[in-house]
C-alpha cells in the first residue's frame, strides 16, 4: 500500500495504479466493478482507536480513499462524485479475515458497519487527495 496524490479512475477496470487494477489484488479473480473503489471515513479509523485501542494507520485500512465529514453508509445505492469522477455506492466494504490477518483481530469487531463502502466508477477521471465528496 502506498499513498499517492492523485488516481486516474477508469470505469470497468479501476483506479491506474492500484493492485486491482492489474488483477493482482487477493480479490480480484474475477474483478468486480462494485468494488473498483473503496473509501473509509477518518472517523471511522479514529473510533477505532478510542473504543478498541487499535492505533491503525488510514491507509493500512487498505481503503483507496480516505474521506472526512461524510457518512459513508448513506451512499449504499447512490450516485456521489469525489472530485470530477461519478461513483455509485454498491455496498458496505466490511473488515474481511485477510485485513485481521495483516493488522490485527479486533480489526475486525472494530470496524464492522464503518470498515468503508464499495462503489463502482461511473465516469472517467481522477481523484485527487483534498477533493470533496459531493452528493447531488
Amino acid at each position: 500500500m502506498s499513498s499517492v496524490s492523485a488516481a486516474r479512475a477508469i470505469p470497468g477496470k479501476g483506479l491506474e495504479g492500484d493492485r486491482y487494477f492489474t488483477q493482482a489484488g487477493t480479490f480480484s479473480n474475477p474483478f468486480r466493478p462494485d468494488r473498483a473503489v473503496t473509501l473509509i471515513e477518518l472517523e471511522a479509523v479514529d473510533a477505532l482507536k478510542r473504543d478498541y485501542g487499535v492505533d491503525l494507520a488510514p491507509g493500512d485500512s487498505r481503503r483507496n480513499v480516505v474521506t472526512q465529514g461524510i457518512a459513508l453508509n448513506h451512499l449504499v445505492g447512490r450516485e456521489f462524485r469525489v472530485g470530477d469522477v461519478r461513483l455509485e455506492g454498491t455496498k458496505l466494504c466490511e473488515p474481511c479475515s485477510h485485513l485481521a490477518r495483516l493488522t490485527q483481530d479486533d480489526v475486525k469487531k472494530g470496524l464492522i458497519h464503518r470498515g468503508g463502502l464499495c462503489a463502482r466508477i461511473l465516469t472517467e477521471g481522477t481523484i485527487r487527495v483534498g477533493d470533496s465528496v459531493e452528493t447531488p
